[in-house]
């Protein structure tokens, strides 16, 4: 540990035991240096690290907080990450198959707590895609829609930040744009036909299984695509 990490894990744990709670002000500088042993170089370092991770706020003029520390806010860099990677095909193939772990499970579960308010939303969301069949952004951004709506059906912030980070706007319209080009869309919409139906009946099996299968079928796809990229070479 760099001298730096230590001065960032000495202000987490402030964090972890309550002694900063969510909300509250850091003393200024060179006190909250004083109360760790730290210079206040160090200090300063450490707080500039914790407010790029958006566990602290810094507010000109005002001074320093700890923010909400909502999973929808500590994670939100995961998106950023899964970005970055889409040049790694190991790394796409390793964030598909989580996204197979995870997203049918989820689907599974929001079928036991979906409301007919969420319900509709999932279905205006569909009702677009179809109208969008070769509008490769539509259909992304709907698509995008579609899977959010139905894993925060789930009331689980945590589960949706993470599904979301690992999806990848970009992944999405990369699939998207191969699936219109070999006109295998309608498939897909159909997938997402299945998903909403089985939701509607609030059957989390059924739910689960329509899920994977598009998870799946959008995972050998890539994967395919993935081997075709790699053979051009």
């Amino acid at each position: 540990m760099s001298l730096t990490d230590k001065a960032i894990e000495q202000i987490r744990e402030l964090i972890r035991t309550g002694a900063l709670p969510p909300g509250s002000k850091l003393p200024p500088e060179p006190d909250l240096a004083a109360q760790l042993g730290l210079s206040r170089n160090l200090a300063r370092e450490a707080v500039k690290a914790l407010a790029v991770a958006r566990v602290l706020e810094v507010r000109r003029g005002d001074g320093t907080y700890v923010t909400s520390l909502q999973p929808s806010l500590l994670l939100a860099g995961l998106g950023g990450a899964v970005e970055l990677l889409q040049g790694d095909a190991v790394a796409l193939r390793d964030l598909m198959e989580v996204r197979r772990l995870l997203e049918p499970m989820a689907t599974a579960l929001a079928a036991t707590r979906i409301s007919d308010d969420q319900l509709a939303e999932i279905e205006r969301h569909l009702n677009a895609m179809r109208e969008a069949r070769d509008d490769v952004e539509q259909l992304n951004a709907h698509d995008a829609a579609f899977h959010r709506a139905v894993i925060s059906a789930t009331g689980n912030e945590t589960l949706l930040t993470l599904l979301e980070g690992i999806s990848g706007r970009t992944l999405r319209a990369r699939v998207w744009r191969g699936l219109v080009d070999s006109r295998a869309a309608g498939r897909t919409l159909a997938e997402h036909e299945a998903i909403f139906n089985a939701l509607s009946a609030r059957d989390s099996a059924l739910s689960q299984a329509a899920a994977l299968l598009h998870v799946s079928n959008t995972e050998q796809w890539l994967r395919q695509h993935l081997r075709a990229g790699e053979a051009a070479r």
